[in-house]
């Protein structure tokens, strides 16, 4: 293969790269179609309690990232919104939020294993979109979030200076 094939096909890859990434979609004009046309078919869908369809695209099991394509009645896109972050986290209530609502806030999770205190769920995510981490959330036997933390891998490879 020589070099002019390999940047024709270096090209290809990144304008289909750039065709596939949610955040292209225009809320108010793109529709579901051009979404499933655009990105494919969603890793997961959510029904929000306002009638709203929620198409999860994660990169997962290890990616970072997880958009929700919220699609309203209309057919519509509202919004496109990254999920795996703090500020998602933070919207989880101790107590209160269910498992089922955890699904729809952060989509596909990374691993699920049950310790001692219980059922556990985590993500990887990037805090401020560069140093990568984990979200966690524990559950209560009824079902309810017991715990929940956001964890940053450390520096330098785990290695003692």
């Amino acid at each position: 293969m020589n070099s002019s094939m390999i940047l024709a096909l270096l090209s290809c890859i990144v304008l289909l790269g750039g065709c596939a990434n949610p955040r292209a979609l225009v809320a108010g004009q793109s529709t579901e179609a051009d979404v499933r046309a655009r990105v494919g078919n969603p890793t997961g869908t959510h029904k929000d309690r306002n009638g709203d369809r929620l198409l999860e695209y994660a990169t997962g099991p290890q990616g970072h990232e997880t958009y929700m394509v919220r699609v309203g009645a209309d057919g519509k896109v509202k919004d496109v919104t990254q999920v795996l972050t703090e500020e998602q986290l933070d919207k989880v209530v101790v107590g209160k939020t269910t498992k089922d609502e955890v699904a729809m806030m952060f989509g596909q999770r990374f691993e699920e294993v049950t310790y001692m205190p219980g059922l556990t769920w985590s993500w990887r995510y990037n805090k401020g979109g560069i140093q990568p981490g984990w979200l966690i959330v524990a559950f209560n036997p009824d079902g309810t979030v017991s715990s929940k933390i956001a964890v940053i891998e450390p520096s330098g490879g785990g290695r003692d200076d």
